[in-house]
């Protein structure tokens, strides 16, 4: 459960705003759409590798 501390001087907007970022940091609603399909951990893993290999190339064409 997200607790966000308003105080009295704060405006609503302000408080709407902390519980948004909180909401997206904790990320509730990326898990949610993530449990909503099974995906095989074989899977998961290749897409991590492939996602490093391709971050690890932008990075060597960014330095070289």
């Amino acid at each position: 459960m997200l607790i966000v501390d308003a105080r009295e001087s704060e405006s609503i907007d302000r408080a709407l705003k902390k519980y948004k970022k909180k909401f997206e940091k904790a990320g509730l609603l990326r898990e949610l759409r993530s449990r909503q399909a099974f995906i095989k951990p074989s899977i998961i893993r290749r897409s991590e590798v492939l996602r490093a290999a391709y971050n690890a190339k932008v990075r060597r064409e960014m330095q070289g």
